[in-house]
């Protein structure tokens, strides 16, 4: 009996683990790329997201991302509403008007109309087989909830490994997808890290110190050691494929999408791939979660009757219970 129960604990115990760590990938301690986190205004229990933010994540979108990545959980009103971009509802219907959707006529024809406020925004392509031939194979995904459907790696000791669990639950963090896609966004590099053979070695060379047309120099996407006497082994890089220092295998088949300058902000704020990194990464968020700041609001309301009810019950129970105690 008494093994039973033991057993039961660890099962039980498991049980939560998985379902604490369940929406995070399951990588083993010092594995996978450490993804540095950012402070975001909608991070832990009271955060709430910055609309000013989310408008210049959406004129990004719209500016560099909509040509290959659709959106299509959004419908054009989400823009206007309460906790999210909030523009004005007039200037999203008019946006709207600019894209064509698809409707069945009376005679069962599809014909094409203007999108209208609860129409959620149309895809940038017929279907995925005219995606695929236009990116090479590759099918760019959905963005809609692309930062529920990416998060970081742990990649401290196994020993620290509960702590950095417990940290997380005792400060809400939720933000792991959106640290992913700021560190992949201003990831990107002009090429591989330098290396240069010196015997059976591969030793790593500072970009700066690299003169154009050096031949002793190799690009490295990873240096495999060599072991028993062997030679390290170079991976190269994959035509048609780009350094990011974040993604995982340093290869990805997108190009460098973003570079200082190219969106143009109407409210003063640096025209940085740093900037646009983390305002596209926060509208990312939002689109994911579009209920995020009412959620929480509810969740402290909640918060606030239970203590209050709390309150209420313990006075109840001493007036009730005076005279015997």
């Amino acid at each position: 009996m008494r093994t039973t129960m033991k057993s039961l604990r660890f099962a039980l115990g498991m049980a939560a683990m998985m379902a604490v760590g369940g929406s995070a990938p399951a990588y083993a301690a010092g594995e996978g790329i450490e993804i540095p986190r950012q402070k975001w205004s909608f991070s832990g229990p009271a955060g709430h997201f910055d609309k000013n933010q989310l408008q210049r994540g959406f004129q990004v979108y719209k500016e560099v991302c909509a040509s290959c990545h659709g959106l299509g959980l959004i419908a054009f009103r989400n823009l206007a509403q309460k906790g999210g971009p909030e523009f004005p509802e007039a200037g999203v219907r008019a946006l709207a008007s600019t894209y064509k959707v698809d409707e069945i006529d009376g005679e069962g024809k599809v014909v094409q109309r203007p999108a209208r406020l609860s129409d959620r925004f149309p895809k940038p392509y017929k279907n995925e087989a005219e995606a695929r031939s236009i990116h090479n194979g590759a099918y760019p995904p959905d963005l809609s909830l692309i930062a529920k459907g990416r998060s970081v790696a742990y990649t401290g000791s196994i020993w620290y490994h509960p702590v950095a669990m417990l940290r997380d639950i005792v400060t809400g963090y939720q933000e792991g997808g959106s640290d992913y896609l700021y560190s992949l966004l201003s990831g990107y590099k002009d090429d591989a890290p330098a290396y240069r053979r010196d015997g059976a070695k591969l030793i790593a060379v500072p970009d700066a110190s690299v003169r154009r047309g050096d031949k002793s120099i190799v690009r490295c996407v990873a240096v495999e050691k060599g072991t028993a006497g062997k030679p390290d082994n170079c991976a190269p890089m994959a035509d048609g494929m780009h350094y990011n220092s974040y993604f995982p295998g340093h290869q990805i088949g997108m190009a460098k999408p973003l570079s200082d300058g190219q969106v143009k902000y109407g409210d003063g704020t640096p025209a940085t791939v740093s900037n646009y990194a983390a305002d596209v990464s926060a509208f990312m968020a939002w689109t994911a979660d579009p209920t995020h700041d009412q959620r929480k609001n509810m969740g402290w309301q909640v918060m606030l009757y239970l203590l209050i009810t709390a309150i209420l019950l313990f006075v109840a129970k001493k007036r009730i219970w005076r005279e015997v105690h």
